[in-house]
């Protein structure tokens, strides 16, 4: 407290202490009395100006008396707005401080004027002033926008420097319900969306947007830019909470989440109740596909960017200096838009022209989200549809060039920051989430051809026409009047500005994930080749051999895009092996795989796949030539190199560390062994693993983990029908024969030669029956 109050502070000694607690006391008491906004107004005015001086209030505690005696009920609050901005003027600064320190978090700096606006009383009676047309039914004089503004203004200032006040106002949900009331006026529009968004960031519970009184009638009233803005507010309130515990990841904890929750859960329910608004869905599409004026644009923008966004991170802020900025050019027609002046003029002048750039960029970030969040949600497939049929893929197409992947000097691909992962810039944002768009839009879903421009989609249908196979269903059912336009698809810009990529750059996983997810599903060799032929499998081995790529992310990005690409195709095997023509590459190339089999075993799973279908093909001579000579295929083909494979998948995971990212261990595991079954070797590769067991004289270990595993695996994958055709379509087996295999790998007959049990002697028996009941 001390501290709070400075060095001074009479609350430091003896009997003035105690006198200044005296006065804590009744302040407090006040607010458990019932109105806290009044609390100030108990203590006589004398004692709060003795006090003032010493304990560094600077008039706070007398301003918000006079501010509680100026606004009763027949006020024309001419004295309580001019009262206000006396009270704002002191809190404003230090609202600021906080916001270009970094954003200190509340704990590392203090701010005794709010923290004094608060104590005395003064959050309360905003809030009391803001709601009292919804407590009274008297008539009186109505707050004009100003007085609104302002009283919006001086709350954020509070949150912002105080959490204490943004959970407390958070705990109020017919505070919360009331600000989207104040929505439906554009002069108050700015400041109401700011404070929702800082007390939904906080919220224990999610909001229902259903409960916010006609959501229909004010989403529909928004102009453009107010509904980019209003997307701010509702990724809060779609995205499903992170509970920010590795442990709550697992797939054991997640099962048991999920058998606990039947129902949908508050952010499902807000999907749905933003996908039954009218025209919703066409004006997200609308905003993100616009063009900026192109006399916004500048040579030197993105320098400017970097100038001044270290303090500007905030779309809402930006609008209210964009209204600045009007305002003031209303009263000047003698700026220039020239280059060669504007490189004259100081910077605080040509901010506004910078800002028309990033503020479409950022408006778009928001849009972005909430349409992928709505892509991965329950009502994909309608969410499909309508981004189809408003021309959403084509729109960003069209983007692409000028707005998207712009063409600067390579140092600004770099992501700012010790976090190789950090979206701390518009222009990082823009770029991550356009890219996490198109990977759930491709992924798993027939409309991925719409990335496509006509003449591509031509040549897909020649690819299949010359290999003699017939096109895909997908493909052919595609409608061509909603793909893109130009002389490239928008996957053929991005593998260009994939290769041209920096080999540090975060991007390159972003984009390895949205170039992947339009080959998975079902293996198509017409999309492959597709690839192929623009160079892609010599890209990503140059990023995984001779780039020196260090990150994990990237480079299991890449094997799972490699996996993808290659797998079942005999012609990627033979430019694989051309690629990678010396032994030096080749253990290169191997050491990278072997370095961390939970980002590689994907590539692992395809190379083991293509394999086993390339050696049942071998009345080709095509695939008997690169079988031959595929240093690859050779590698996999000796059963101590898979074996060795298997081992280690089994040995790297258990149930209690399952989750998402590391579960495909497991069924690459199963993959090795149920194509060992099909060739009647199933039980050579059982008795080698019991084998393995007792040579590192740890028997029982790996046979009783993999029984456990392939439990769960039966209580996971049993009761899902999309991923269950995930396996199937990845591998081309059929899910029938997983569930076979597993069955039989966990019969309890010990004298069966295909039974786990059959290989883990007596003694080291250690099945936890009771694991996954529990």
């Amino acid at each position: 407290m001390a501290t709070l109050l400075g060095p001074e502070s009479p609350w430091t000694g003896g009997k003035k202490r105690t006198r200044n607690r005296n006065v804590l006391t009744r302040i407090r008491q006040s607010q458990i009395g019932g109105r806290g906004f009044s609390r100030g107004t108990q203590l006589p005015e004398a004692l709060l100006q003795e006090r003032d001086k010493r304990a560094k209030w600077h008039g706070i505690p007398v301003l918000l008396q006079e501010l509680y005696e100026s606004s009763h009920l027949n006020s024309d609050f001419t004295r309580t707005h001019v009262v206000l901005k006396e009270l704002s003027s002191l809190l404003s600064m230090e609202a600021m401080s906080f916001v270009t320190e970094d954003r200190k978090t509340a704990q590392e700096s203090t701010f005794p004027n709010t923290y004094t606006f608060d104590l005395f009383g003064g959050v309360d009676l905003l809030v009391e002033l803001l709601m009292r047309p919804t407590l009274t039914t008297l008539q009186k004089p109505k707050m004009n926008d100003d007085l609104v503004k302002d009283c919006l203004s001086v709350l954020y200032n509070c949150c912002i420097c105080t959490e204490g006040v943004t959970k407390s106002l958070a705990s109020r949900d017919d505070f919360v319900l009331f600000l989207f009331t104040l929505m439906t006026n554009k002069k108050t529009f700015l400041q109401t969306a700011t404070l929702i968004e800082d007390i939904l960031g906080v919220k224990k519970e999610m909001i229902q947007l259903e409960w916010i009184p006609n959501l229909s009638g004010l989403v529909q009233s928004f102009d453009q830019q107010q509904l980019a803005n209003f997307c701010r507010i509702l990724s809060v309130t779609i995205s499903e909470p992170d509970v920010g515990n590795d442990d709550k990841h697992t797939l054991l904890a997640k099962n048991a989440q999920q058998k606990r929750n039947t129902s949908p859960s508050c952010a499902e329910v807000n999907q749905v109740t933003l996908l039954n608004i009218p025209g919703f869905i066409e004006r997200l599409c609308k905003l993100a596909t616009r063009k900026v004026s192109e006399a916004t644009g500048t040579s030197n923008f993105l320098q400017e960017l970097e100038e001044w966004y270290t303090w500007l991170d905030n779309t809402l802020v930006l609008d209210a200096l964009m209204q600045i900025a009007n305002d003031e050019a209303e009263h000047s027609s003698t700026e220039s838009s020239d280059e060669s002046t504007l490189a004259t003029i100081p910077l605080r002048h040509r901010l506004p022209q910078s800002m028309k750039i990033v503020h479409e960029i950022m408006y778009k970030v928001e849009v972005l989200y909430v349409l992928c969040v709505l892509l991965m949600g329950r009502q994909r497939n309608q969410v499909h549809k309508m981004l189809a049929e408003f021309r959403l893929i084509p729109g960003l197409n069209n983007l692409f060039d000028k707005l998207i992947w712009r063409k600067y000097t390579t140092s600004n691909h770099v992501v700012h920051g010790q976090n190789e992962n950090c979206d701390c810039s518009p222009e990082i944002s823009f770029k991550i989430q356009f890219l996490r768009l198109l990977q759930s839009f491709s992924d798993h879903h027939e409309n991925k051809y719409l990335l496509l421009n006509a003449q591509e989609l031509n040549e897909l249908s020649s690819i299949s026409l010359k290999a003699n196979i017939p096109e895909v269903e997908a493909l052919v059912n595609t409608d061509r009047s909603l793909v893109c336009d130009g002389k490239k698809g928008l996957l053929t810009r991005l593998l260009t500005v994939m290769k041209r990529e920096p080999p540090d750059s975060s991007f390159r996983f972003w984009q390895a994930r949205a170039v992947e997810s339009f080959l998975r599903g079902a293996t198509s060799y017409a999309d492959q080749m597709f690839l192929l032929k623009r160079g892609l499998l010599e890209h990503i081995l140059f990023c995984i051999i001779d780039s020196g790529c260090k990150s994990r992310d990237v480079l299991q990005s890449y094997f799972d895009l490699l996996g993808e690409l290659m797998k079942f195709n005999i012609d990627a095997f033979k430019r694989f092996n051309k690629y990678v023509n010396t032994e030096e590459k080749f253990q290169v190339f191997l050491t990278q795989i072997n370095s961390s089999l939970v980002d590689s075993n994907m590539l692992v799973r395809c190379i083991v796949l293509s394999l086993d279908r390339f050696e049942s093909q071998t009345e080709d001579v095509k695939v008997v030539e690169v079988l031959s000579e595929c240093c690859l295929l050779s590698y996999m083909a000796r059963v101590e190199n898979r074996l060795s494979f298997l081992f280690r998948l089994v040995n790297i995971i258990n149930v209690q560390t399952l989750t998402q990212e590391n579960v495909s261990c497991l069924n690459t595991s199963l993959v090795i062994l149920m194509l060992a079954r099909r060739r009647g070797k199933l039980p050579f590769y059982l008795n080698a693993l019991r084998e393995k067991e007792y040579t590192e004289k740890y028997p029982g270990c790996l046979l009783n983990n993999f029984h456990n595993l392939l439990r769960f695996w039966q209580h996971h994958y049993l009761n899902k029908d999309k991923d269950s055709t995930c396996l199937e379509n990845s591998s081309c087996i059929p899910f029938s024969f997983w569930k076979e295999t597993v069955s039989v790998l966990l019969g309890e007959d010990r004298t069966s030669p295909c039974a786990i049990i059959s290989y883990i002697d007596e003694p080291y028996m250690e099945l936890d029956r009771e694991l996954l009941e529990d």
